[in-house]
């Protein structure tokens, strides 16, 4: 049945991909695969194989792969994306020698990429039990590790539908809570060491390497400032309202999709607030437009409202903020990153879909995150932080305490990996 599913996700995915442009790109990308594989892989060669389902997931395992590569070199590193969101903005990263969409998991599929492959290690994070990669990589001798995991009762494993067979070719679970480790224990799976979560020390590492972006700090000038991190039409459908009515703060917008109607949606919604835009200000593109870079300071100060329409400037820019909102918390998949706003030591605040990531619970648990269900709890929360800054000082505080904490995840997966070779991570980690 499992393989028969596999066939039908692989044709209907070739059939939607003529209508689907990301799509179009994944597939496209997975009919590469294995000239790649063949290409850049020699049969000598010693592969660690990582495989992420996309972004998010990347950024858990991303640490770890740096630590292999320091520490153990004679090994090449393959990483998979599944995803084109994940694929297509870490196909140049360096820190791994071949990347590669995965293809659909057909038992013909797994096979080829199995034989061209041959992992010594495989690395599967988070949510990815793929069955035939499973088995093969099992049977070529791979030692399989789940990393940075999660497991609930209700996890379709244990359902009277689920298959635990791939479960079983595991060497160890590396998870996040003690949850996962109780219901992987109370299902017969002793071979499992809680590390916590990664993602505390891939933010630390950020926040450490983090560089200063002069154009936001103009911007906020000593205002009290609220982001909203890779947020959504069901987050600004609250926080935007809200904030039009507290200009006395300046707003940071940080969209998920950065689409021009996206943002012309946005504009609109912030109605006579003065709005700049992060690329129109930068050096190269203000000079075109507007001839004297000595005008922008000026432009940024007299703005209410910075929208950044760029990649890879939000983790960075979390730093200028009083208070945080993490986007995703209306839609199914739920929220994005929370560690990597709470880290700067500011309240975090997300919409109520946050049952899949446990970081996120937890720090509300610890006092550090707050949950909004609709416009008139998001009012009540915001109302309280505003109107009390040693509330929420101390409820910063209280999240930036627990990531540092709990810091470490990373150094227990790589000694539970590489136990021949204890590592001091001190250095690293700061």
């Amino acid at each position: 049945m499992y393989a028969i599913a596999m066939y039908f996700l692989l044709w209907g995915a070739i059939i939607a991909s003529l209508f689907n442009r990301k799509l179009r790109k994944q597939v496209h990308g997975q009919a590469k695969t294995m000239f790649k594989l063949y290409k850049h892989i020699k049969k000598t060669d010693r592969v660690v194989w990582m495989h992420v389902a996309s972004l998010g997931e990347f950024e858990m395992g991303r640490l770890l792969l740096a630590f292999i590569r320091k520490f153990h070199p004679e090994y090449k590193i393959l990483l998979s994306f599944f995803s084109p969101s994940g694929y297509e903005v870490m196909k140049d990263f360096a820190g791994a020698d071949v990347i590669v969409y995965l293809p659909f998991d057909t038992p013909g599929n797994a096979a080829s990429f199995i034989r061209l492959a041959h992992p010594e290690i495989m690395l599967l994070v988070k949510y990815e039990f793929w069955a035939n990669y499973i088995y093969l990589a099992k049977h070529s001798g791979a030692k399989i590790y789940s990393v940075s995991s999660t497991f609930r009762p209700d996890h379709y494993f244990f359902k009277w539908y689920g298959n635990m067979g791939p479960l079983r070719k595991f060497d160890h679970f590396l998870v996040q809570n003690d949850e996962s480790v109780e219901v992987l224990k109370s299902h017969g799976f002793h071979n499992v060491t809680k590390v916590g979560d990664t993602r505390f020390d891939r933010v630390l590492m950020i926040k450490a390497m983090s560089p200063n972006i002069p154009m936001v700090q103009t911007f906020v000038d000593g205002h009290k400032c609220f982001i909203a991190g890779s947020s959504w039409g069901g987050d600004e459908d609250i926080y935007i309202p809200y904030f039009n009515q507290h200009k006395d703060w300046k707003m940071i917008i940080a969209p998920h999709k950065i689409t021009g109607a996206h943002i012309n949606s946005i504009r609109e919604m912030l109605g006579d607030r003065k709005v700049v835009c992060f690329s129109e200000l930068e050096d190269n593109e203000f000079n075109q437009k507007f001839g004297n870079l000595s005008d922008r300071d000026t432009r940024l100060k007299e703005a209410d409202v910075l929208i950044v329409d760029c990649f890879g400037k939000l983790s960075s820019i979390y730093r200028y903020a009083d208070i945080a909102l993490i986007g995703g918390g209306f839609l199914l998949s739920g929220i994005h990153n929370v560690p990597e706003a709470a880290v700067y030591g500011i309240p975090v605040v997300f919409g109520p879909r946050h049952q899949k990531f446990p970081e996120a619970q937890a720090i509300i648990d610890a006092g550090g995150a707050f949950e909004f269900q609709d416009s008139d709890s998001f009012t009540r929360i915001m109302d309280d932080l505003i109107n009390n800054p040693e509330r929420a000082e101390e409820a910063g505080r209280n999240g930036k305490d627990f990531i540092y904490s709990n810091a470490g995840a990373v150094r227990k997966c790589y000694e539970a990996i590489f136990q021949d070779r204890p590592v001091d991570f001190s250095s690293i980690i700061s």
